[in-house]
């Protein structure tokens, strides 16, 4: 349903913020984007919303074309929606007028309905009826994704959507709200640094390094399967181990320590990860960060085994 072809955009003569991006985005799919601060990831959801004029290539919605504010008074593709980090809600009135503003005042009803409903999913019922200078960040963050949602999208932009929500209500609340999109069918893209946002609720992933698409692909194949220390550094520690002229990339919880192990390491440090321990060790002046169940003294000689 989404294509965006050889998109190119840079602010400056020669200097490319995007470059040569070419993917596709079907009806339904969550696509999460991930990538280091400044690689691009913000710039893409603005161009694919409509808020930028391309240097080059195209982005069409059901072979509709995608255009920036030369060609729209208003910037903006009326079929999509598009949160970004500042939030840009009318602070003087309520929660549910916030999430009203979109919705017919000739259907009071349906319209009172319809925000009780994405109360339900921000988990925000008890705030109703605060104004919204009165929130926190994250309870602002939470009130900008249910005004999205008001009119449902056919495609949601999401910008490092659960950055200021406390972690004991981000998971209930991705639940909550990618739960909710699937159902409705809804496409949605999701520029994160979080790792839970790609592995628990993304189809798909695309990896931005340099302003270019480093991989796009299947979520878990990425994760299970890096191809550089870049892409698997964005979900866990990662180890680049090299023996014997061959170099391997593996997790934490891919190494084991084994009295059996045949290769020697020595303990360096063990911080306390809560259901586990990170333990730290010494290896050919390589360090090397293991999942253990319990610390380690300090200068402990110890045998590790990979596993796959």
């Amino acid at each position: 349903m989404l294509n965006v072809s050889e998109l190119h955009f840079n602010y400056l003569p020669k200097k490319n913020i995007l470059h040569d991006f070419n993917f596709t985005v079907q009806k339904g799919e969550h696509l999460c984007i991930m990538g280091e601060s400044g690689s691009g990831k913000s710039t893409l959801l603005k161009a694919i919303y409509g808020l930028l004029d391309l240097t080059k290539g195209e982005i069409l919605w059901q072979k509709e074309p995608v255009l920036g504010p030369k060609f729209n008074l208003v910037p903006g593709f009326e079929r999509f929606k598009y949160v970004a980090q500042d939030f840009d809600l009318m602070p003087y009135i309520s929660v549910s007028e916030n999430i009203k503003k979109y919705l017919s005042r000739f259907y009071p009803e349906e319209s009172e309905k319809r925000t009780q409903e994405l109360l339900e999913i921000i988990e925000m019922q008890a705030f109703e009826n605060t104004k919204v200078k009165y929130l926190s960040g994250g309870q602002k963050q939470r009130v900008a994704i249910a005004r999205a949602l008001a009119k449902e999208p056919q495609l949601l932009l999401l910008d490092e959507p659960f950055g200021q929500i406390d972690n004991f209500k981000k998971n209930s609340l991705r639940r909550n709200l990618f739960g909710y999109l699937k159902e409705k069918n809804i496409a949605c893209i999701v520029a994160t640094h979080d790792k839970n946002d790609a592995l628990s609720f993304a189809d798909n992933l695309l990896v931005i390094k340099d302003h270019k698409i480093l991989i796009h692909g299947n979520a878990q194949d990425i994760y299970k399967k890096p191809t550089t220390k870049y892409i698997a550094a964005l979900f866990d520690d990662v180890n680049e181990i090299s023996i014997n002229g061959k170099t391997m990339l593996k997790y934490p919880h891919q190494i084991k320590i084994d009295e059996n192990g045949s290769i020697k390491t020595t303990v360096v440090n063990s911080y306390f990860k809560g259901s586990y321990w990170l333990i730290e060790v010494l290896f050919s002046e390589q360090k090397i960060y293991i999942e253990h169940h319990l610390p380690i003294a300090k200068e402990t000689e110890v045998g590790i085994r990979f596993t796959l």
